[in-house]
């Protein structure tokens, strides 16, 4: 696990100093914003990029449009435990969450997959009172406790199924078949990839299946991926991008993938 950055002392540091902890820096955020780093580190803008340039060349942080991330967190060829990725790009999420959210209306049901970025979700829909009278159907154990406090704005319904430990999460048997006899109006699923030819992927085959049938049981089906996630694949095919209606993502995602996704003539690509 990454250590925290050091505090930096009032002494200007070497260049060499200021990379090694402005690397500790985007490891220990899991994300950080070229303008974060230049006021964290009282340098310019142009100091801040030559700075990342150097370290993306020795091949410890990826850069992407507006920052950087660590590279150890690309390509995600492993699933990580859901408390180990809950404060990764933790204002992404949140960014992403308001922004879903202003997609539900009072009365709706709601079919909400597993993850951080769900979790963000459940937390938004936790403090807006306002929605009333929603139902929450999910597959995850940890969201299903998020949203306990707001019932009985809320009722909440879990799928039940098989368990599996790292997200918490239901998988089949049993989950797809509740699943497969519901109709709800919005759907938000969460992946691992999102990718204009390779469609909306995931790193495990048990959560993509669910995810699948979430898609099939509403009316309109909304991915929520922070912009790490945008121009990757991973094994399990979800769906093609033009088989959801929305992808909510942020301006972190990679400018040329982003690209491709609008070239497709829809979904409809939200940068919240």
């Amino acid at each position: 696990m990454p250590l925290e950055p050091e505090p930096l002392s009032t002494a200007p540091l070497s260049t060499a100093e200021r990379r090694t902890r402005m690397l500790a820096a985007v490891e220990h955020a899991g994300f950080m914003r070229v303008a974060d780093l230049s006021e964290q580190f009282g340098v310019s803008v142009v100091t801040v990029r030559a700075d990342l340039g150097a370290l993306e060349s020795d091949g410890v942080i990826r850069r992407i449009r507006g920052g950087a991330m660590p590279a150890e967190s690309v390509p995600m060829l492993r699933e990580q435990p859901f408390e180990v990725v809950m404060h990764s790009l933790g204002e992404e999420k949140r960014l992403i969450a308001a922004r879903a959210a202003d997609e539900i209306e009072p009365g709706m049901s709601v079919l909400l997959d597993v993850g951080t970025t769900a979790a963000a979700i459940a937390r938004e829909l936790l403090h807006r009172e306002s929605l009333g009278e929603l139902t929450v159907v999910t597959n995850g154990l940890s969201i299903a406790l998020l949203l306990e406090p707001a019932i009985p704005r809320l009722q909440v319904i879990v799928t039940g199924g098989t368990l599996r430990p790292l997200q918490h999460s239901l998988v089949a048997p049993l989950a797809d078949g509740v699943l497969s006899r519901l109709r709800a109006d919005i759907a938000f699923i969460g992946c691992n990839g999102v990718d204009a030819q390779a469609g909306i992927t995931n790193i495990n085959l048990p959560e993509a299946e669910i995810k699948r049938a979430m898609i099939t049981a509403s009316s309109r089906a909304i991915v929520v991926a922070d912009g790490s996630k945008i121009g990757r694949v991973h094994l399990g095919r979800v769906a093609d991008a033009t088989e959801v209606d929305a992808i909510v993502t942020t301006g972190s995602a990679p400018a040329e993938a982003v690209g491709e996704l609008r070239g497709l003539g829809g979904p409809r690509l939200v940068i919240a």
